[in-house]
């Protein structure tokens, strides 16, 4: 046996070793930042000084520094309470701590583990964005809330003006009767708007809403929608007028875009003050339709023209005394945003009245 041979064999078998050492080394650190870039949750990992030693992406981009590494982490999130967790987490390093808290206006739901690995010790930090999720739990809420009491007030109603029909000491007259009628009539209208409202919604989020696009008058579509709602105009003394052009067309799905302006023109009713004017208006803005219902109510105030679209959200129904689901707007919204059109309001607060906007496709 050669001992030189046997040597350099050796060595050459350590080498080798070590290269393939080194590619494992290097296989695993790159499978883990692909891991941790690949999160939606923002990750970082510090030491028992709180320096931070590791982060990925969705960290970076949180708080918009580029690898803060050495840095504290005090310094880089400038969160008081994430440092609290952290001093929580050493203090209590059997325990995996949760907290929701607030960055920047946005709120996250943290959490932050110790993890010991050959005499080091480690805190993970992981932060999940879930300011979305707290809206739309707060607007569901809300909406439980609101329709609780919508359902309540006409149902009570009904009752009693049933119950005043059937009073057994006074025999109802003729004129009282149709009176009572009448208004058990309006209760029923309101809750079938509701009906109609969450059935509506609950299609066109789960997609399936059909549209049936075809040419329209939409002199007759604001007829139409205006004649549905004469009952709710007369009880509060208000005209209705529209100026639209006989020729004007457009393309769309007739029952959608009726329940559109029904929305609109009910909307406007519904602030408008007893013996006010609530106009229409349809003009061609080049190869769209543009409508606009007007009325003479408070007017929706610049910081909310965006927020009213929103599923559930109102303003504040107690300014004028009417509530709602808050869900008419949402579904005019999403029913034109189909027909690849526009919504908006405008010129809005300052008693200037409601004035609301949407745009339609001409027909080719």
């Amino acid at each position: 046996m050669n001992p030189e041979k046997t040597l350099e064999q050796t060595i050459e078998e350590l080498q080798q070793r070590l290269v393939q050492q080194e590619q494992e080394f290097a296989y695993r650190q790159s499978l883990m930042l692909t891991l941790a870039n690949s999160a939606y949750e923002a990750l970082i990992v510090i030491n028992e000084k709180q320096q931070i030693i590791a982060i990925n992406n969705s960290a970076e981009e949180l708080f918009q520094r580029q690898r803060p590494i050495g840095e504290n982490l005090s310094d880089v999130t400038g969160s008081q309470e994430l440092e609290m967790m952290v001093s929580d987490t050493l203090r209590n390093r059997e325990e995996v701590f949760e907290e929701q808290l607030t960055i920047d206006r946005y709120i996250y739901r943290a959490r932050t583990q110790v993890i010991q690995r050959d005499g080091n010790v480690f805190i993970g930090i992981a932060l999940q964005d879930i300011t979305e999720l707290v809206r739309l739990n707060r607007s569901r809420r809300d909406m439980v809330s609101n329709i609780s009491h919508e359902l309540r007030t006409p149902i009570a109603t009904i009752r009693s003006l049933i119950d005043g029909l059937f009073d057994e000491h006074e025999k109802p007259k003729r004129k009282q009767s149709i009176n009572t009628l009448k208004a058990i009539s309006r209760e029923m209208n309101a809750l079938q708007l509701m009906a109609e409202e969450l059935y509506d919604l609950s299609m066109i989020e789960t997609g399936q809403a059909i549209l049936l696009m075809v040419p329209v008058s939409a002199r007759e579509l604001v007829h139409e929608s205006i004649e549905r709602l004469n009952d709710q105009s007369e009880e509060k003394e208000i005209d209705i007028v529209y100026d639209i052009p006989k020729n004007l067309y457009v393309l769309c799905d007739r029952d959608k875009i009726q329940r559109v302006l029904f929305n609109l023109i009910h909307n406007a009713i519904k602030w408008s003050p007893p013996g006010e004017t609530i106009s229409v208006h349809a003009e061609s803005k080049g190869d769209e339709i543009e409508f606009c219902v007007t009325d003479n109510g408070p007017g929706v105030p610049e910081e909310y023209k965006e927020r009213i679209f929103e599923r559930f959200y109102q303003i504040d129904a107690s300014r004028s005394g009417s509530e709602g689901t808050g869900l008419g707007l949402a579904i005019c919204k999403h029913i034109i945003e189909a027909h690849e059109g526009r919504i908006w309001a405008e010129d809005n607060g300052k008693r200037k009245g409601g004035h609301f906007f949407f745009t339609l496709l001409k027909p080719e």
